[in-house]
């Protein structure tokens, strides 16, 4: 098994020896599993319990005050399973999984996931928040009515974020012979109840082929509008080399946007790639014969 993890592209992050320590784990905790699919679910688990990143536990904070998680996951055969907007659910990446293996559809929205989340008996009333983050939302003064909420977040929302601002997590796993990709995230800082980035939306955050598995990192809205993760596989079905494939997707999200994102990739073969263009991106990677 080879397993390659990432930590969220984003600023200089707080104890960035610590973060470090917990993608090692996670990397871990995926080589320990039987196929790719339960290797990159079990280290996103990981990383969801971890309120040092943006996912899961301690992610971050919608303009209402409330947590909200996304997350999608994928196979080379095309199987794919995504869940946005839940709220009380502790590993989001899960619940992707299990619409992908059990429903004939790919992706739920926030009411049909939390119900879906119920019939399955997943608890839905764990509580994600940080004192940190709670603390933080609170000094931000945002208005409690939604035009108040609106106005707020139009206003800054391209304003820069904080140089300690974590991101969203995933993983890519293969055996020699099969690929997974999931990416799990809290979404963006203070942004309109509701809103859903690149995270669920498949070939944004997240794809899978023969080619190889791509989990994606960063400006949610700017991923989106590139396709970030179906532009480094695109590379890989032309046969570049993985790490060429993702420094010439990058390349190609620098000259149409002006964010900043981060993404990995690995082969069948266990070769991987990471590309970003923000201050930091943390990963680790590991393999078991």
């Amino acid at each position: 098994m080879h397993v390659l993890v990432h930590g969220g592209a984003g600023g200089a992050p707080r104890e960035p020896a610590a973060r470090q320590k917990v993608l090692d784990e996670a990397v871990s905790d995926g080589l320990e599993a039987a196929t790719p699919i339960e290797a990159v679910k079990a280290a996103v688990r990981c990383l969801e319990d971890s309120p040092r990143f943006n996912a899961g536990t301690g992610g971050t904070i919608q303009s209402d005050g409330i947590y909200r998680s996304d997350a999608g996951i994928m196979t080379d055969d095309g199987s794919i399973g995504a869940v946005c907007n839940l709220t009380g659910i502790r590993h989001p990446v899960d619940l992707a999984d299990s619409v992908r293996t059990e429903l004939p559809h790919i992706f739920l929205g926030p009411a049909g996931a939390m119900a879906f989340a119920e019939h399955l008996g997943i608890d839905t009333g764990y509580d994600l928040s940080t004192d940190r983050l709670t603390e933080r939302f609170e000094a931000e003064g945002v208005p409690a009515d939604f035009a108040g909420q609106l106005r707020f977040v139009s206003e800054r929302f391209d304003a820069p974020r904080p140089s300690d601002d974590l991101d969203t997590v995933g993983a890519v796993a293969t055996d020699g012979e099969t690929l997974a990709a999931a990416t799990s995230t809290g979404g963006r800082w203070l942004a309109l109840r509701g809103r859903i980035g690149d995270v669920p939306q498949v070939g944004c955050g997240y794809y899978a082929s023969p080619a190889g598995a791509v989990s994606t990192t960063g400006n949610g809205e700017a991923i989106a509008q590139v396709t970030l993760a179906r532009l480094v596989e695109r590379q890989l079905e032309r046969g570049h080399e993985v790490q060429q494939a993702v420094t010439e997707a990058m390349a190609t999200f620098e000259r149409e946007t002006d964010a900043t994102a981060g993404v990995i990739a690995i082969t069948a073969a266990g070769e991987i790639g990471s590309a970003y263009n923000s201050a930091r991106m943390q990963t680790a990677a590991g393999s078991r014969r």
